[in-house]
């Protein structure tokens, strides 16, 4: 009885595994080549992330993404523009504020003694180009880190095959453990 129970279990299982096997043929001629002309190269975003890091749009260059190159030169060098412009307008109010706090006379102060901005106009001032600066300068950071991603991640992408030959390939296969007449489903097969 056990025997014969034992047979009908691998007789029903045995198919199972035949049909639940992979051809590792393919997979392996899928790993070594992405597209039909190219192989995968795993350094490509690293060497892309530290031409970005050197110069910035550099990686978008090593990528063949020209179009980018003035969008990563923007990113970092609009920001900067900014940075040295407060930068400079802070040191100069700076430099009135303790002229008139030490009681000598700066930029906005006229021969006649007449204030144009006040002392506390000009510790407003200050505060609101400090703000500005620092800010200014977390924008060129972000900046400059957000073309050194751009440029790796596209690295990413490029090794991907994106061709429109994507097809379906509709067909019917019948269960072999069921005898029963053909069931209608309907399956999707996707692989990388």
């Amino acid at each position: 009885m056990f025997a014969k129970n034992f047979i009908l279990i691998i007789a029903f299982l045995l198919p199972i595994y035949c049909f639940g096997q992979k051809d590792t043929i393919n997979i392996v001629a899928k790993e070594k080549k992405v597209n039909s002309n190219k192989i995968y190269n795993p350094l490509s975003p690293s060497k892309a992330a530290f031409f970005s890091a050197v110069f910035p749009g550099g990686g978008q260059a090593y990528n063949k993404k020209y179009w980018k190159i003035p969008l990563a030169w923007a990113a970092v060098g609009i920001p900067t523009y900014f940075y040295l412009n407060n930068n400079s307008e802070y040191k100069r109010y700076r430099k009135a504020y303790k002229l008139r706090k030490s009681g000598l006379e700066d930029e906005f102060t006229l021969d006649d003694g007449t204030e144009l901005i006040s002392l506390t106009g000009l510790e407003r001032a200050q505060k609101t180009l400090r703000g500005n600066r620092d800010l200014s300068l977390l924008v060129v950071l972000l900046g400059y880190a957000l073309q050194i991603v751009e440029a790796s991640v596209n690295a990413h992408l490029l090794q991907f095959d994106a061709s429109d030959n994507i097809t379906i390939n509709p067909k019917i296969i019948s269960n072999p453990i069921n005898i029963e007449p053909p069931s209608v489903g309907l399956s999707l097969k996707y692989s990388f």
